[in-house]
């Protein structure tokens, strides 16, 4: 940002050292990318949820409503891709199943981004088409619905580091089978977890040091069933969060006629400019989202 900043500078200098107004078109380019680069690091600074940073995999289905339905999913395929292209994002299709006449029946992308789950979270819920419908040989108005949802993409490598500070370590003598040795010395071992509460125990081996080394592989396991458990936790909550396809439930209308315009009905954010949004251009819907959601919990 410094960068881009010192090359405004020295653009406004020259300009004004030599009154050279040739320079005019360097300089509004130069304002246009610094003010692109604020807006981004205003925006960065609401996405403060752990999952924000993560990658984000996003999944396109159509609502009732067969050929009509199925083109509109497919205009919203095409205008995310290329929202991802022009942040330089790194995106494939997971899956994408060609609808009968036209458009697509389902869709799935991977998305590899800088804080791409946390952009695209603001996508999430029913989109709403109106507009003529190429496909009526009468030339009726149409309103489609698809659905948008977008999730993050966890890191199955769960690394489980154990503070031993937080296990408290007993020992005592061991019971059952196992001779008279074992039943002699105060080797099985249990550890309990303080942050958890998830105790484990082991009393297999003769060595107290054995038994602890096998009780600390358990406590791992179980630690990270727990995360594992978490992390399913967080995609149910997310999964239920998906309403109906249809009237009522939209978050976002696209309207091609009567009017030109797009609104999102959560911020009330519009703009006239349809085509640009449909190539692409859908950063002001989300700094709208993410200010009004994000800033809200900040305050």
């Amino acid at each position: 940002m410094v960068t881009h900043e010192e090359d405004l500078d020295i653009l406004l200098e020259l300009a004004s050292e030599d009154e050279d107004e040739s320079l005019e078109p360097d300089i509004a380019k130069a304002l246009r990318k610094f003010q692109k680069i604020l807006d981004a690091y205003e925006l960065r600074q609401l996405l403060s949820d752990e999952d924000d940073v993560l990658d984000c995999i996003v999944t396109i289905h159509p609502g009732a409503g067969g050929t009509e339905s199925q083109d509109w999913a497919e205009m919203l395929y095409r205008m995310y891709t290329r929202w991802f292209d022009n942040n330089g994002w790194k995106w494939k299709a997971l899956d994408y199943l060609p609808g009968d006449e036209a458009g697509l029946k389902d869709a799935t992308i991977e998305v590899k981004g800088e804080f791409a789950f946390g952009y695209l979270k603001a996508e999430n819920g029913i989109h709403r088409l109106v507009r003529i419908s190429p496909f009526d040989s009468n030339s009726r108005r149409h309103t489609s619905f698809a659905s948008v949802f977008c999730y993050p993409i966890y890191d199955t490598e769960i690394e489980i580091n154990i503070d031993m500070n937080d296990v408290r370590v007993d020992t005592y003598r061991a019971s059952g089978a196992g001779g008279q040795h074992i039943n002699k010395t105060d080797s099985a071992v249990r550890l309990t977890h303080a942050p958890t509460g998830v105790v484990v125990q082991c009393q297999n081996e003769r060595s107290q040091h054995k038994n602890k080394e096998t009780a600390l592989k358990m406590l791992k396991a179980r630690l990270y069933q727990l995360e594992k458990e978490k992390e399913q936790e967080k995609m149910d909550q997310m999964a239920s969060s998906k309403t109906e396809i249809g009237w009522g439930n939209q978050i976002r209308s696209y309207v091609f006629h009567p009017y030109t315009m797009v609104k999102d009905h959560r911020t009330k954010h519009e703009t006239g400019n349809i085509q640009a949004v449909m190539n692409g251009d859908i950063d002001g819907f989300i700094k709208a989202y993410l200010l009004k959601t994000m800033g809200n919990d900040s305050k």
